[in-house]
């Protein structure tokens, strides 16, 4: 079956599957729409899965950024027009865990179960306190640097952009990778559109599933926040063998724990 591509607020959306369900997967850093390609193959058997790249994560193009609200208004539009008159399913990765969570906990009654992969409470001052010296350096490092890459813009800027996502073995074809990503890390660091003092606190109302790495030299949740998420009835926490992009180095065992837990759980319906 052919994808359905639709304009919604200026985004191309993909829509592929059938069933009574909408799953919709928001992606993170240095990614694109594509790196769902395994998941959307796996679930659109059984679901229709909605993919699409986030404001400035697109081809490349005039660098620009974009706003926490204005990223969370356009998950809703989406979100609106896909799946009207029931919840979705939803899916996130990386900075796509920063939005999506702000999405879901804005908008409790859009969203039925929440599946995030490797980013947990990332914001919060539990997680910061639980961060090793060393592990808050290497964050600061790459994170500035590919802030630095935002405002450089430009040949110069996609190539350290290129160079960084490598050395953090990202999954992402280069060619699809450019310095207009980055914005995300210059909210968080230069309080640019904004900023990121708006991030509620990551304690999902509905079931949620929370995939992580364990290959990885530091994780991006505190145990406190993990432990507590694992012991929330409706909750489920899985380890994965492997690093940041758990979706695809290990998508098949992904994939099968993911749709087990879906089907265990019932649809709610939030009001």
């Amino acid at each position: 079956m052919m994808a359905q591509e639709l304009n919604i607020a200026g985004v191309t959306v993909y829509v592929e599957g059938d069933g009574p369900e909408t799953l919709v997967m928001l992606h993170g850093w240095p990614d694109t729409h594509r790196i769902w390609s395994r998941q959307v193959a796996f679930f659109s058997q059984s679901y229709r899965c909605v993919t699409f790249s986030l404001p400035g994560f697109g081809e490349p193009g005039p660098v620009r950024g974009h706003a926490l609200a204005e990223v969370v208004d356009t998950v809703r539009q989406i979100v609106d027009v896909v799946s009207p008159d029931r919840p979705v399913v939803l899916m996130v990765h990386d900075w796509g865990c920063i939005f999506g969570y702000q999405f879901a906990l804005l908008n409790p009654q859009r969203v039925s179960r929440l599946v995030a992969i490797d980013i947990g409470d990332s914001g919060s001052p539990e997680f910061e306190k639980s961060l090793p010296l060393t592990a808050k350096g290497m964050v600061v490092a790459y994170q500035m640097t590919l802030a630095s890459a935002w405002y450089l813009g430009g040949f110069a800027g996609d190539a350290l952009t290129r160079g960084m996502a490598r050395a953090l073995q990202a999954k992402a074809d280069p060619r699809h990778i450019h310095s207009g990503m980055n914005y995300p890390y210059a909210m968080r660091w230069m309080s640019a559109h904004g900023g990121l003092d708006a991030l509620a606190p990551v304690e999902p109302p509905f079931p949620f599933f929370y995939a992580y790495g364990r290959k990885k030299p530091f994780m991006f949740h505190s145990e406190p926040w993990l432990a507590r998420m694992a012991r929330t009835p409706g909750n489920t926490v899985r380890e994965f063998d492997c690093g940041h992009w758990v979706m695809v180095d290990r998508a098949e065992a992904f994939n099968a724990a993911v749709a087990e837990w879906l089907g265990n759980i019932p649809v709610m319906q939030n009001n």
